[in-house]
């Protein structure tokens, strides 16, 4: 559609038939059975479709307590990258199931790291393999910031150490009433390096807090994490929360991807650049977005006060 013929639809009546033939286009949902066929490349996750383009992402270690091993760690890049470019995909949720949201990275798989530095005595050697170790880490997490869809989380109970890195890298978090979080690596002998000392004090919007968190290690609850920022939503339980992220994702999935896409690109790119920088960076994307039919289709249904458009895949 083009601009010219939206300055049609401006002077039409309420009920334009042009806007309710595009309204007829089939919905394209995604079936269960892709869902679980993409579910079942992954050991740590378990993955699903509750709503057309809504894709559900659940860590799925509640025996370990969702304790991140290098195997969860792999697969969350793999899974999200994949989210990334599936145009089955608007939105996502990350969840998990069990008891606990995450105990933080498995200690375990950090003394079999240490026994595979023992076998050489080389100092550049060992740094060379915790250099590739971190960054693997790092670029699992940050997944979740350079996926073109909104991640929503959904944290109940225990969100601890690479927990925070994980939740500070989406973007929007819920958590039930409940739950708790801690920046446990001050107490294991090392700084966070894999997300919270970047993310945390701009998601709190308190350098003071985030330091004292950072330093300290101490738990802090539900409440606290609302009224900082650090959490959106509070709710009663596990059920409510999750319910309640996948009806958020729900609407955003809705939304013109074309737009809510650009929108998180934007936001995320003006977080490390200045107001001009990223008012020189929109408008470069948006002298080609303005020209789309999702637009065009958007503004003729806002005017003509018709039915939500259904957008194409992108």
């Amino acid at each position: 559609m083009s601009f010219s013929r939206l300055n049609t639809l401006m002077k039409l009546a309420p009920k334009s038939t042009a806007i309710r033939a595009m309204q007829m286009q089939p919905k394209r949902n995604l079936s269960a059975h892709a869902a679980t066929e993409h579910s079942g490349q992954f050991k740590t996750l378990v993955i699903s479709s509750p709503k057309p383009f809504v894709f559900h992402v659940e860590l799925h270690r509640p025996n370990q307590l969702n304790a991140i091993n290098r195997q969860m760690w792999l697969e969350i890049k793999e899974c999200i990258d994949g989210l990334a470019v599936n145009p089955d995909c608007r939105a996502i949720v990350l969840s998990a199931a069990g008891k606990h949201f995450t105990a933080g990275i498995d200690l375990n798989d950090m003394m079999n790291l240490g026994s595979s530095l023992s076998e050489t005595d080389d100092y550049a050697r060992k740094g060379v393999i915790l250099e590739r170790t971190i960054k693997l880490y790092q670029d699992s997490i940050s997944s979740l910031e350079l996926c073109r869809k909104p991640v929503i989380m959904a944290v109940h109970k225990a969100c601890i150490g690479a927990g925070v890195d994980l939740i500070t890298a989406a973007d929007i978090r819920y958590c039930t009433e409940d739950a708790f979080f801690q920046v446990k690596e001050v107490d294991i002998g090392m700084a966070a390096d894999v997300g919270t000392l970047q993310r945390l004090p701009k998601a709190v919007g308190s350098q003071s807090l985030a330091r004292e968190l950072c330093f300290t290690g101490r738990r802090f609850e539900a409440a606290e994490a609302h009224s900082s920022g650090l959490v959106s939503r509070l709710f009663p339980d596990k059920e409510s929360l999750v319910s309640g992220a996948v009806a958020l994702a729900e609407v955003i999935a809705s939304k013109s991807p074309i737009a809510v896409q650009t929108t998180k690109e934007s936001l995320t790119y003006s977080l490390e650049h200045t107001n001009q920088q990223g008012l020189d960076h929109i408008r470069l994307i948006n002298k080609l977005n303005l020209q789309s039919e999702d637009f065009a289709q958007a503004v003729g249904a806002q005017l003509t006060k018709d039915e939500k458009p259904v957008f194409a895949k992108l």
